[in-house]
């Protein structure tokens, strides 16, 4: 019998060769500064301090709360910043909704430094700090422009301390100029890395960096591109309105929910009609909304979005007066013009007072389809929607059932039901002409009816039981 064959190669260890072909593969660890610079090579990266006397921002106008933290901050030796939109808000004379901080002191820090406070967030923490009556003021920790998702970051060995960084790159991380400005509580100055002063003194809508890298990374700042826009009257930049035009097919890359949060937010906001403008021009509407898309390029294209602007117009001014609506109110109020030009809803006009929901909310699914909603906004939705055809036909006959004007719906169902009126041109419903012209159903006058005649029978009884007496 022959011995065995012996092998030809060398036979390594097991580990041995596993860790020799890592080193082979293994790429060279990116850093997140090469990407930064890349992005904005082309900008001047030297900031801009204007003093307290060059600006118009007090401290008056500054929240008590926000104000505690900062002087906390500095007077422990940290960088203390008003960060974001209340900058720009203050700048342009009003009143921010909300009043973030950035600084150099680390979550934890910051956690220390506050008794009533919590870090919140796993990769990117921040800090809630908590006041009397809910106020929650949000302070965070200056970050770098990190694109990178956990896993990347993981792989790559970058962890949570690795995402801090300085004030100038965290204002480059920002989405747009008129955003990076920071409030110094030190000196009451502004400090200006990415050029925001000066566009919001020409009235002008730009992205920090590159628009086409911006947008390609994340296609969410197109849409606050827009809403900056529409909420503040300025114009958009013509690199980056073209961007937006160019790049408007990858919304559909993002989250689902989150696109969804985005758009909802400005449709609440009080200026949903020149943002509706911008959202179809741009394009972003028609892919937001796929179902809808045909109908903004038929044949009635023009006369739907003329409708569309008018209803919203409407809708913009009830929430200036300070009227508060259901979400599924302002999902109606933009769906109503779709469905004054679909052949299917005008198939559904009932001949006596009747609520096709069913119908209606197989429609309303189909709309907006790919986003998903509370049953209970879905089902309100179709209530309000389906509550137009009997409010038509009350109104036609000039007498209101009960059974219409006692719903708990019908408040905002008249409101909807007079934006598409007044947006027609046509006369429109009011609470008290529902009320003066409500008339007793016909159940209702029989029961009337037959009780006097039983009162009047009693008494003719009593009365004859009086005269034999």
């Amino acid at each position: 019998m022959s011995p065995p064959r012996k092998h030809s190669r060398p036979v390594y260890k097991k580990n041995r060769g596993r860790k020799r072909r890592r080193r082979f593969f293994m790429k060279p660890p990116r850093t997140p500064e090469d990407g930064q610079l890349c992005l904005f090579k082309d900008m001047d990266l030297s900031p801009k301090h204007i003093q307290r006397p060059n600006h118009c921002i007090s401290r008056k106008n500054i929240d008590r709360e926000a104000l505690k933290v900062l002087y906390r901050l500095k007077d422990h030796g940290h960088l203390a910043y008003l960060v974001g939109g209340s900058v720009r808000d203050l700048l342009l004379g009003k009143t921010p909704k909300d009043f973030d901080i950035g600084t150099d002191a680390t979550p934890e820090e910051i956690r220390r430094l506050f008794r009533y406070s919590r870090i919140i967030g796993k990769r990117f923490r921040l800090v809630h700090v908590y006041f009397r009556g809910g106020k929650v003021i949000e302070v965070s920790t200056f970050r770098k422009q990190i694109e990178l998702d956990d896993r990347e970051a993981a792989r790559e060995g970058l962890g949570a301390e690795s995402i801090f960084g300085s004030p100038r790159e965290d204002a480059f991380r920002r989405d747009l100029t008129i955003n990076g400005l920071f409030y110094n509580i030190a000196d009451f100055g502004i400090i200006d890395y990415v050029g925001g002063m000066e566009d919001l003194k020409r009235g002008v809508i730009r992205t920090i960096g590159d628009p086409e890298r911006r947008f390609i990374r994340d296609p969410v700042r197109m849409l606050r591109t827009v809403r900056h826009a529409a909420r503040t009257g300025f114009s958009i930049d013509e690199d980056t309105w073209k961007a937006v035009r160019r790049h408007a097919s990858k919304i559909k890359l993002c989250a689902i929910p989150r696109v969804r949060d985005e758009w909802l937010k400005d449709l609440k906001s009080g200026v949903s009609a020149p943002w509706s403008r911008y959202m179809i021009e741009s394009g972003l509407f028609q892919e937001m909304f796929p179902a809808l898309k045909q109908h903004l390029n038929g044949e009635d294209g023009q006369a739907l979005k003329e409708l569309l602007f008018k209803v919203l117009t409407r809708m913009d001014l009830l929430v200036r007066e300070g009227r508060k609506f259901s979400d599924a109110f302002f999902l109606c109020a933009l769906a109503s013009p779709f469905l004054h030009f679909m052949p299917e809803w005008h198939a559904l006009r009932p001949q006596k007072v009747r609520w096709p929901t069913y119908e209606v909310r197989t429609i309303l699914d189909g709309m907006f389809f790919p986003y998903d909603f509370k049953r209970a906004d879905r089902d309100l939705m179709a209530q309000l929607i389906s509550s137009h055809w009997p409010l038509e036909f009350c109104a036609g006959r000039k007498r209101w059932q009960k059974r219409v004007y006692s719903k708990a719906t019908f408040p905002e169902a008249m409101e909807l039901y007079n934006c598409l009126q007044q947006a027609l041109g046509r006369q429109e419903i009011h609470l008290e002409e529902t009320r003066r012209l409500s008339g007793r159903s016909g159940r209702a006058r029989r029961r009337k009816g037959r009780k006097k005649q039983h009162m009047a029978r009693r008494n003719a009884k009593s009365d004859s039981g009086d005269r034999t007496k």
